[in-house]
């Protein structure tokens, strides 16, 4: 080899002056993929949304059997990936424990448990999507055509494995759909019931937002923070709330930026690209002056 590219070679494989960018992987546990997790959304998908997503063929005779078959591959790779997550967290040091593998199966059906009721969740969205957007025709164009409603599906998927305390997975979940969609949603956001995005691309909810029932955004808005606070290191101060509270029956329209910990009072309507980073009252309707 070329002296010189040895030279780069020696200085890229100094794990000394790249530490925090490198994980030293042990090679008896597992990494978390994008692949499979992507398989696992789908799998989810077709679970709660059959003869839409998956097998199509799908019908009142063979629902049982379609349902169980998902949710057993669902139970496998979930498991897996749950497994990935821990092991990542842990780091390379630590060697593979029947703990972790009992952790994993646990939270996996836990998961699986609570499918109904992110089910019902999703039913809401749909409804609210459908109601709130003219130009859709059925549920079903809903169901396979809206961004906003696949973002909102793997937000709602990753929140409940965020609640479960699985590590890393979540956040992977949610940057997939962000990829697929252009909506940033982080897994820790607080979203009720009957909750839409319309157009949605450049959406962004932060991690500690918190979202009431029947809420309504469009393309471009941003429910951001503010400038960090540091500790005395100089260090940003991470777990405490940043984001805003937007609550029941607000509508939010395309390019308004809403920052910091305020709250959006119920029914309020904010108007597309505006600023705002003080509280807003009940009802109140905030435009941009002629």
């Amino acid at each position: 080899m070329n002296k010189k590219l040895l030279d780069i070679v020696k200085t890229l494989s100094d794990i000394n002056g790249f530490k925090d960018v490198c994980h030293q992987h042990n090679e008896l546990t597992p990494m978390p993929s994008v692949d499979v997790l992507n398989e696992i959304v789908k799998l989810i998908r077709s679970i709660l949304f059959p003869g839409y997503f998956g097998n199509a063929a799908v019908n009142s005779k063979t629902m049982l059997y379609h349902i169980g078959v998902n949710v057993d591959r669902l139970q496998f790779l979930l498991t897996s990936q749950i497994k990935a997550g821990l092991s990542f967290d842990k780091g390379a040091d630590e060697q593979p424990c029947p703990e972790i593998e009992r952790q994993s199966k646990e939270k996996a059906i836990e998961f699986i448990s609570q499918l109904p009721i992110i089910r019902e969740k999703l039913h809401t969205d749909v409804i609210a999507a459908f109601n709130g957007d003219p130009a859709a025709k059925s549920f079903g164009e809903v169901i396979f055509c809206y961004p906003g409603l696949r973002a909102i599906s793997s937000y709602r998927i990753a929140n409940e494995l965020l609640k479960l305390n699985v590590p890393l997975i979540p956040r992977i979940i949610t940057e997939i759909a962000h990829s697929e969609t252009g909506i940033d949603i982080h897994p820790g956001a607080t979203i009720g019931n009957y909750f839409t995005i319309d157009h949605g691309t450049g959406v962004v909810i932060g991690e500690t937002a918190i979202i009431g029932e029947n809420v309504k955004m469009y393309q471009g808005v941003t429910l951001g923070a503010k400038s960090f606070p540091l500790d005395e290191n100089g260090n940003p101060i991470k777990g405490i709330q940043r984001h805003p509270r937007i609550n029941d029956n607000v509508v939010i329209y395309s390019n308004s930026t809403i920052l910091g910990t305020i709250t959006v009072g119920e029914g309020a309507i904010i108007g597309g690209n505006i600023w705002v980073d003080t509280d807003v009252a009940p009802g109140a309707k905030i435009v941009q002056r002629k």
